[in-house]
This record gives C-alpha cells, structure tokens and sequence, in this order.
C-alpha cells in the first residue's frame, strides 16, 4: 500500500498482538508497531510486494511439512523453474545450506514469517530489520520510542545472536533475489492474476463482507486488510493491532473459478479469535505445558473456519472443507466432505463444542 508505518504515540502503551495465527499456535511478540490500515470500518483486498518477497524466501529455504503446508503446493519448483529460465541465480542459492540450517537449530524462526505484516513497504522492513541489528538487538540503545518499538519487535523473533546472524544474511540474500529476480516475477503475477483479484474482490465487497461483518465486529475487527499472497497455502498469516485493525494473509487465488478459496482461508485465519479462548478454557495446566494444546491449534483453526462458514455462508462449507482436504493431501472423492474433515483433523468433544459456542456468542452480540 506504500502507506509509512504507523507509530503510537509517546507515552502510549506498546501494542499487543491480539491474535496470531498460521504457524501451530506460535506466538507473535507482545510488543509491536502498528501497521497501516484501511480508512475506519472498512476491509479491503490488497497484495504487497514485500510480504511476498519475505515469503517467499522462507519458502525456497525451510522445511515445508506441516498438515496444512505454509506454502502453495509446487511454488519451491515453479519459482526455481522461472528462474532457471531467466538464468538467475543469488545469494539465496550461494547461502542456501546455512541459512536453511538455522531451522533446524532454532525451530521458532518459522514464526518470523510475520515480520512484514508490520510495514508498509519492503524499504521500511529493510530498514527496520537493519536498525535492529545495528543496535544489537538493544532496547536502551534506541533513541526514540519508534526505535524502540522496532528493536522489541526483531527481538522476540531474533532474541540471540546467532538469530541476529541469520537474519543479516537473510536480508542481504531476499535483496539480491529482489533485484534479479523477484520484483520483475512478482509484477508479471500480478498481470496474471488480475481477473482472479478482480474476482476475490467483487465476491467479498457484493457479498461476504457483509456476512462476515458480525463477527469481525463483534471479536474486535470492524477494519482491515485481506493480502493476497503468491507463496502462501491454506495457512495464512494473521496478525491482531491497535484501533481494532486486523490484517489477515491468505493465498493469491491463480484463476477467477478459484476466488472462493480466499473466502476459505480468511475464514480460517479470523476464526482464531474464538480458537485460542476454547483452547485455552478446555486444556489443562499440564496439557498446556506439554504442548498438547498447541498441538490443537491447527485442528482448531480448520474445524472452527468450517463451524464458522455453516453460520456466516453455509453454501461455501462443502468447499471449504473440500479445500482443506486437498491442502492436508487427504484422499476425498465424494461423499460427506465435512465429514472427512472431522476425520482429517480431529478435536476433543470438549474444544470442539467450546469453539461452537464461542461462535455462537460472537455472532450474537450487538
């Protein structure tokens, strides 16, 4: 959207993430700067570069192989493919052994995927990042209380120094794939898939804004942002700030026929604010230090967005559950697709009834 990030004021409180979703119950840093929004009880459909481009690093350098992948099917392959054509090749592929490594050694930098969420542009996250590591990583080396916002937000995702390491080199390889390869990739998609846009559009303004509006009201969300993303899958990417502002990531639909898919990942990412309570009511200390209830977070999301649509826009859960089948490589054919859903991602009694209800008392607020 080329808008400047948005800053609190001095001496307001730091923001807190409300909601965060799309990588098995991670946790977003409490404190963040705000990003830019849509004009007061508007959502939007919007794509952004450079959320694309820090995507898509992660998908060319990380393991893949969670129920609901990160990213779309193929686009490892499909990208190398079009590069390989264009006889590009980067830093990316001169670093790509040891910047893959680090996911091994540190499994939580999976959740820095959300690090763009929180800019306007790929020159300010670039920025930013650099700002952080100039200062180490150090609050009290901030000279401002924006400063200080940013280095608090780099450092829940890069709290040591060989995170830091990382994340220097990671900067300098997505900016050399930038300049060679992705900025030129990303312009010819977006050629490419302006009808499915233009379809996603007309199906959210002339019809499920409308239906949805009760629920992102009512959980904290009557403005906001839907970014149509080429590397992501059914997991999106969601992020809860300030002033009830929600921006939610989801993948980029490649023909008109596809556009519904959006309505089903969006689904899935603002069902999160009902989730994270259930689960959380429904799962004991001891379960919640074993990590068993952030192993149901996942299920959670894919039962709860289906739970949601059967209130919201019951002609969409046949497909909606149908999608999440195929992302989850789920064998259906025919038969009784919300069924199999159930089947594929399985949740106690207790969690499942709990996100009903929390639905129904979302939906039945003023």
């Amino acid at each position: 959207m080329g808008a400047r990030l948005r800053l609190l004021a001095a001496g307001a409180a730091l923001i807190g993430v409300a909601g965060c979703t799309g990588l098995g119950g991670i946790p977003a840093p409490a404190a963040q700067p705000a990003p830019a929004s849509s004009p007061a009880g508007q959502w939007s459909v919007e794509t952004r570069e450079h959320v694309d481009l820090w995507l898509h690093g992660f998908a060319l350098l990380q393991a893949d192989s969670t129920r609901v992948p990160f990213f779309r099917f193929g686009y490892r392959d499909s990208v190398m493919a079009a590069r390989a054509r264009a006889n590009v090749t980067t830093m990316i592929d001169a670093n790509r052994d040891k910047l893959s490594a680090r996911f091994v050694a540190s499994p939580n930098l999976v959740s820095a995927q959300f690090i763009p969420l929180y800019f306007g542009t790929w020159e300010e996250t670039r920025q930013s990042a650099e700002l952080f590591l100039r200062t180490e990583g150090d609050v009290r080396a901030a000279g401002d209380l924006r400063s200080q916002q940013i280095i608090q937000l780099f450092a829940g995702y890069f709290p040591t120094q060989p995170d830091r390491e990382w994340l220097r080199l990671f900067l300098q390889a997505v900016e050399d794939e930038r300049v060679k390869f992705y900025g030129s990739y990303w312009r010819e998609q977006q050629q490419a898939r302006a009808a499915a846009r233009t379809s996603v559009d007309s199906l959210w303004l002339n019809g499920y804004r409308q239906r949805f509006a009760r629920f992102l009201n009512n959980s904290g969300a009557d403005r906001g942002t839907i970014l149509l993303s080429l590397p992501l899958n059914g997991e999106g990417r969601t992020v809860d700030v300030a002033q009830r502002t929600r921006l939610v990531a989801v993948g980029f639909p490649a023909r008109p026929a596809d556009a519904r898919e959006a309505i089903f990942a969006f689904a899935h990412e603002v069902v999160s604010s009902v989730t994270s309570i259930a689960i959380a009511d429904n799962t004991s200390p001891a379960e919640k230090r074993s990590g068993a209830s952030d192993r149901y977070a996942s299920a959670a999301l894919v039962r709860g967005g289906e739970m949601l649509l059967q209130r919201v826009a019951p002609e969409l859960a046949d497909g909606y559950a149908r999608y999440y089948l195929r992302a989850a490589r789920v064998s259906f054919s025919s038969g009784d697709a919300r069924a199999a859903l159930a089947a594929a991602f399985p949740l106690p009694d207790v969690i499942r009834d709990a996100i009903q209800r929390q639905i129904d008392v979302v939906l039945g607020g003023i």
